[in-house]
């Protein structure tokens, strides 16, 4: 389990860092996932975060700029890593968030998500 587990994340982070966030999402989250930014409310299930995630992307984003993942490790069904994203908003902005994310596996899919920012 843990080994198809890293096979996924790999690829996932291959798919982050091109920007493919939605293709990501299509392929690895669990219909029932629930995905948290730090201490605020989940959103649930596959559709509504494919969605949030597509609307973020027509609606404030100018420019992916990377993707950078740093250590990761996995334990049953487990898995953290760290990464660093920065994107460009249509605000003018640049977005740089440090982040540590801690997931739950369920099925070879993304069941429970985490993303605590610095």
């Amino acid at each position: 389990m843990e080994n198809q587990i890293e096979k996924n994340l790999v690829h996932i982070h291959e798919l982050l860092a091109k920007g493919e966030f939605i293709e990501a999402m299509e392929t690895y989250l669990h219909d029932d996932v629930e995905l948290r930014e730090a201490n605020g409310d989940a959103k649930v299930g596959k559709e509504y975060c494919i969605k949030f995630e597509d609307d973020f992307i027509k609606n404030d984003l100018k420019e992916f700029v990377g993707y950078k993942v740093g250590n990761y490790a996995v334990q049953g069904n487990y898995s953290f890593y760290d990464a660093v994203m920065t994107l460009k908003l249509n605000d003018g902005t640049t977005m740089v968030s440090e982040q540590v994310i801690a997931t739950e596996w369920k099925d070879g899919k993304i069941y429970r998500e985490r993303y605590f920012h610095a």
